[in-house]
């Protein structure tokens, strides 16, 4: 069968991947094999496919396709997360694109709509992925709000909060006001900005005297109840017992002493705003200070605002800045740096509110996972992000679950009365009725007297469980494929969910199977591009994936993405690196062509340079295979796809093909050939895993095979002995060949011309190759000599000396002009340098460096004439 003229990437994947789809080589079943399991960091079902989900896909499909080669039972369980703030975001948009206000709607009529988006919008990444060739079981896709996982999520609650580890709180909170619901401290992105510092001041009541703060919130001066001085500074002592009057809102408010205040920063004196900051509100329960919330939940200011309710904070910070200024309050501004929160969602400045809210206590659960490290039972790659990961684990904060969302698990709270503790836990609003009796001793408590808590939890409280409830292991934990594929074995993810999702996946695991929820971590480095800027839909420095699919073809990206990821450390992405890997591909599919456009003959002997190569080639192989083992081993994708590209461009392309290819108009024996199909077969099993779409065509197209004898269900190349000596007799004989051509062209000798070779073996060099180099070097005749050979070309490797005869070879007389002329020139070259450094002005003017570099022109220039003056002798 003859192999195509060009490579079809669009035509050839979308060809496989419905064939691969068809007879369900993704899909996996429990079985007698070991497992080997991968769960998909679940995008939000909001996403489409950017680089960074192209990266990790990339990995976890190598890793895949490599373990069903190896004959493990390769499960990869896809799925998307339901993403509550983001994807409530995108439907409340939606609605106000409609004219539609979500306060005008109950919950159960925007929980329709959001339904209707997802189910409109949700699969968009899925199938995007697919064009990558993510060999995903999707028969096993699943969302986070499946019903069984949403189940899964409310018993974990139910369970935790029986357990006492799930409580309801009032506390300082990080508040989105644009998503309009409360944030953990993990999705509290802190950023540098320039700000200022802003110095008021307020009088002291019934009297002249006035006290200096330093705020960088003037607007929050209106929600002050105190003003606070560190006991022990004397500069205060006068102001002790006294109150002080709350600019704009003419409020006395008392001077109290706390050892918190920092004597060295700002004034000494401090504005205390229990309601919107957490080290206020400490300081406001050690004094009992009243509490003023200023601000509404979008960040208007409500009544307490003053004329300024309804106003946007910001907006109201610069008019009360220019009021104070009008009424002589602000003594001066100066800039400032300091660190602002902003949510990770919504990139919205947070604001610290107290609320209440529900918390689950993490010190203790969190033990097991950070011990699981530790002591490397889960291996984070690379391990530089341990100690990040202890840090944290070791620093843990209780996790806030609740959001004021609707999309999302809603919180199994339900209130029967009007206090504080007049609720009960339950999985089901029945199961609750029945607590809520036995708790109020009222067996009259109906169904309609229950109000279920409006919150949802957060999403990283569904996704926490995902490598377990995708198994339905959490509703029936001793279920056959739980029991199977947990624990999974490797998880790819990227380090800035190492705590909103890994770590906690870990406490998961332990809490509810007493196991690792994985055993490798492979985290992947951040795709930038050239200027090291993180790609983003802002900066407008993001290609989109699937352009870049539909012009390099799935295989050349899955190659660009790899070739400069190594772990953990971020890639520097650029195009030319797709079209690097396009030009791969089509080596790949060149070499095929042109071994598929060899005629066989079955009567003609295997020449020994065959025989030659094959053994080398194979021992080669075998060699890289140990490289590419160790690699995966260590989880370097990029070196692991770098050993393969070599060995396929370098050693089978540029080398084996040449030693093998028959003569021009020739036929290939027999045995020759089929050894090239075989180790052909060879390459393409190591090269599947990072190119699946261009092997599998070759594979297919070189000969019939039946469903089971396809590629991607093939067997991993065994590992053998190394015929060492082989490989290094032919890393010398490859020098000689390089010599052979360098000569060659350096003199204009055609390749069809033949030459003779002598050959003075000072290295005592065996004669193992001496049939490729004749071939390649298209030498008619190799000899070896005793003593230099007068009169000939002549090259070196290591200590062996080869000679070309001139006669036949070059024309001795137009050679000896050339370098007649070429050595006139260099000598008239070196003139010029040398009358310049004889020139002691110059010498004793010009730099340094502008000597040196002449100085080396002019040992150059004499090293090239004694060169060219010994050319001219060999050629007497």
């Amino acid at each position: 069968m003859s192999a195509s003229q060009k490579y079809n990437s669009q035509q050839v994947e979308e060809k496989w991947y419905n064939y691969w789809m068809e007879q369900g080589y993704f899909h996996s079943e429990v079985d007698e094999r070991t497992p080997y399991t991968i769960v998909i960091p679940p995008p939000n079902v909001t996403g489409v496919l950017h680089m960074g989900h192209m990266l990790n896909n990339t990995i976890q499909d190598v890793l895949i396709r490599r373990a069903r080669l190896k004959g493990f039972n390769a499960c990869w369980v896809p799925g998307t997360d339901h993403a509550s703030i983001a994807t409530e975001a995108k439907v409340v948009a939606k609605l106000k694109e409609e004219g539609i206000n979500k306060k005008d709607l109950s919950r159960e009529e925007f929980l329709e709509h959001a339904w209707d988006w997802t189910h409109k919008h949700g699969g968009i990444i899925l199938e995007q992925l697919k064009k990558l060739g993510a060999s995903c079981d999707w028969e096993r896709t699943k969302f986070t709000m499946d019903e069984n996982m949403s189940a899964s999520v409310i018993k974990v609650f139910v369970d935790l909060y029986e357990k006492g580890l799930i409580y309801r709180g009032y506390r300082m909170v990080n508040w989105d006001p644009e998503a309009k619901t409360t944030l953990s401290d993990e999705e509290v992105i802190y950023q540098e900005k320039q700000g200022n510092l802003y110095y008021l001041t307020y009088k002291i009541e019934n009297s002249e005297e006035t006290v200096t703060i330093a705020t960088t919130r003037p607007e929050t001066i209106l929600g002050d109840t105190a003003i606070c001085i560190n006991p022990n500074d004397e500069r205060f002592n006068h102001l002790k017992g006294k109150k002080a009057i709350v600019p704009l809102a003419n409020r006395a408010i008392p001077i109290i002493e706390d050892d918190y205040v920092d004597v060295e920063f700002g004034t000494g004196c401090l504005k205390v705003t229990p309601a919107h900051d957490i080290n206020d509100k400490e300081i406001g329960e050690r004094h009992n200070l009243e509490v003023i919330d200023i601000f509404n939940d979008d960040a208007t200011l409500n009544e307490f605002g003053l004329h300024y309710q309804g106003k946007d904070r910001f907006v109201a910070r610069k008019e009360i800045v220019k009021e104070l200024e009008s009424l002589g309050i602000l003594l001066k501004t100066e800039t400032h740096i300091n660190k602002v929160g902003t949510s990770e969602r919504t990139g919205a400045v947070i604001e610290p509110k107290l609320s209440d809210q529900w918390f689950l206590k993490m010190k203790e659960l969190a033990q097991p996972a950070l011990d699981a490290v530790l002591n490397k039972d889960v291996n984070l790659v690379p391990d530089k992000f341990v100690n990040t990961y202890r840090h944290w684990m070791e620093n843990v904060r209780d996790w806030n679950i609740s959001r004021q969302l609707w999309w999302g698990q809603q919180i199994p709270a339900y209130y029967y009365g009007s206090g504080k503790n007049d609720f009960v836990i339950a999985e089901t609003k029945a199961e609750a009725l029945e607590k809520a009796k036995a708790q109020t001793n009222n067996p009259e408590l109906k169904l309609q007297d229950l109000k279920q808590d409006s919150d949802a939890l957060d999403t990283w409280f569904s996704s926490w469980l995902w490598p377990m409830s995708v198994f339905n292991g959490i509703l029936e934990p001793d279920n056959p494929e739980i029991n199977y594929y947990y624990p999974t074995n490797d998880l790819v993810t990227a380090p800035e969910i190492l705590f909103f999702w890994v770590a906690r996946m870990i406490i998961a695991g332990y809490e509810y199977r007493g196991e690792k929820p994985f055993t490798n971590v492979y985290l992947t480095g951040i795709v930038r591009d050239k200027q090291r800027r993180k790609m983003s839909k802002s900066l407008g420095n993001s290609p989109d994936p699937i352009k870049l699919i539909n012009e390099y073809g799935a295989d050349g990206v899955r190659v660009g993405m790899l070739l400069s990821s190594p772990a953990g450390n971020d890639l520097m992405f650029d195009i030319d690196l797709c079209k690097q890997g396009s030009g791969f591909i089509n080596k790949i599919w060149n070499s095929f062509k042109l071994l598929k456009s060899w005629e066989v003959d079955k009567e003609i002997p295997q020449p020994r340079s065959s025989e030659i190569a094959i053994n080398w080639y194979k021992a080669k192989f075998q060699e890289t295979l140990l490289e590419i083992e160790d690699h995966f081993s260590k989880y370097r994708m990029s070196d692991a796809l770098m050993s393969t590209y070599k060995l396929i461009w370098d050693d089978y392309c540029s080398w084996f093909l040449e030693m093998v290819k028959p003569n021009f108009g020739e036929a290939i024996d027999e045995k020759t050939y089929k050894d090239v199909i075989s180790i052909l077969e060879d390459n393409l099993k190591i090269l599947h895993p990072f190119v699946p779409f261009v092997s599998e065509e070759i594979w297919q197209q070189l000969g019939t095979r039946t469903k089971e004898e396809a590629l991607i269900v093939s067997q991993w190349p065994e590992s053998v002995s190394i015929d060492k000596k082989i490989i290094s007799e032919f890393s010398f004989a490859s020098e000689v060949i390089s010599g052979i051509r360098n000569i060659r062209k350096s003199k204009n000798i055609s390749f069809k011309d033949q030459i003779s070779l002598q050959i003075l073996n000072n290295e005592n060099t065996s004669a193992t190759f001496n049939e490729v180099i004749t071939k390649l070097g298209n030498v008619s005749h190799l000899g070896y000599v005793a003593q230099q050979v007068e009169g000939t070309l002549s090259y070196r490797v290591k200590s062996n000396e080869y000679f070309i005869p001139i006669q036949g070879a070059i024309d001795v007389e137009a050679e000896k002009g050339k370098i007649q002329e070429e050595l006139k020139y260099t000598e008239g070259f070196l003139k010029s340098v040398q009358k310049k450094l004889s020139n002691e002005r110059f010498v004793g003017n010009a730099p340094d460096a502008v000597v040196a570099i002449e100085k080396a022109k002019q040992a150059d220039a004499e090293a090239k004439i004694q060169m060219l003056k010994a050319s001219l002798a060999g050629l007497e």
